[in-house]
């Protein structure tokens, strides 16, 4: 049987361009895939003549010969490419194999993260992490400040091209600007990087001697940073973009700032609420009074002590905590009382103790027998 005309197989015009031809090629590889038309016995032979179509037609040489001599040209030596085991022109085990996974990566590319290796002419740069310690305080109030990343800047040589004075970069001719090769083996086609370009597709002939052909090179970077308040240790922050700079002019990455919160000398943080404990003369305790107490936000608040408080007696400051990162209002503050028993007594204040033990044991008769009864227990242990 004739062979049909190429042209007609795509359904294009002569006088289509190279896109148009790969456009065609694609929606007729889909249409025709065997994988899709199961229930079509002549699925496999069509999708061999789209094949063999695409391969004359997306050549500029073949593709000439072609329009000159039509089938002619592929017959008799008059030319072209190396004829398969399918017959003259015809698409032989390799051809078909290397077909297949062309159309495999047409229908499957965009699930797997579109194109691949070199098809991305630039390749986007790494995301950088940045652990910032910050106070109590500063985490309780926020803070903006300016901290220095290490990293990569675009190279204001070559505009980050890659290429003394800013040339763009040409077709790598090895793998013909796909960043893979292609090895046959049986039905199989195995793809690797391509070894001349590194997989960018794209070559330098002459390197930016500043970067080396990279498009970046290494410089220290001041960054203006707003820390919100409410922040505790873990929190990350995304900087968009100001992370390493891109490869041959591809996107930066992104950073991200880890907080660290110190660990204060006097609170303690649990989620929004903050604990000390705060210490109270043995009069105040026992007659009752006022104290003040520090807060986070550098102020003082009084608190009343009811008489006869004891140490480890809790008491709430409302409000007085820490803030949300997202929100409004605080958590609370606990204060623990610690009661002081005093020390260096003058011979004065010992006599006023002594006295008011005396008075505490005629109070309280039973106490104070239940006192002797501990006094004499460890006079004996002492003797």
């Amino acid at each position: 049987m004739a062979k049909r005309d190429y042209y007609e197989v795509l359904g294009i015009s002569r006088g289509a361009t190279a896109e148009e031809i790969k456009k065609a090629y694609r929606r007729k590889a889909k249409e025709l895939h065997p994988d899709r038309n199961a229930d079509n016995p002549d699925a496999e032979a069509q999708f061999k003549e789209v094949n063999e179509a695409h391969d004359v037609l997306k050549d500029p040489e073949r593709k000439a010969a072609y329009d000159r001599f039509g089938h002619a040209a592929f017959e008799g030596g008059m030319g072209g490419g190396p004829r398969g085991p399918g017959g003259m022109g015809g698409m032989g085990q390799g051809d078909f194999a290397s077909a297949f996974s062309n159309v495999f990566d047409d229908l499957f590319g965009d699930f797997m993260g579109g194109a691949q290796g070199g098809r991305q002419r630039a390749t986007r740069g790494s995301d950088l992490r940045y652990n910032l310690r910050i106070t109590l305080e500063e985490a309780h109030q926020g803070l903006h400040k300016t901290i220095n990343v290490p990293g990569s800047i675009p190279c204001d040589v070559c505009n980050g091209t890659g290429a003394e004075g800013g040339a763009e970069p040409t077709t790598c001719p090895t793998c013909s600007g796909m960043g893979k090769v292609r090895a046959q083996q049986g039905f199989f086609t195995v793809e690797r990087t391509c070894p001349t370009c590194g997989g960018l597709g794209q070559i330098i002939k002459n390197p930016c001697k500043a970067c080396g052909g990279a498009g970046r090179v290494e410089k220290d970077r001041a960054l203006s940073v707003n820390i919100p308040a409410g922040v505790e240790t873990g929190t990350r922050i995304r900087l968009a973009g100001e992370g390493e700079a891109g490869l041959r002019g591809g996107p930066p990455g992104d950073l991200y700032i880890f907080i660290e919160v110190a660990q204060h000398p006097l609170f303690e943080r649990d989620g929004l609420n903050l604990f000390c404990r705060v210490p109270v003369p043995m009069a105040t305790a026992a007659l009752g009074g006022e104290i003040e107490v520090p807060t986070i936000d550098g102020g003082r608040s009084r608190v009343k002590i009811p008489a006869g408080s004891q140490s480890g007696r809790q008491m709430r400051l409302r409000s007085k905590g820490m803030p949300p990162l997202r929100g409004t209002g605080a958590g609370d503050m606990f204060i623990e009382l610690a009661v002081e028993t005093p020390v260096n007594l003058t011979a004065r204040q010992k006599e006023l103790l002594r006295e008011f033990e005396e008075l505490s044991e005629e109070n309280n008769p039973e106490g104070s027998s239940f006192f002797k009864k501990v006094k004499s227990f460890w006079d004996g242990m002492k003797s």
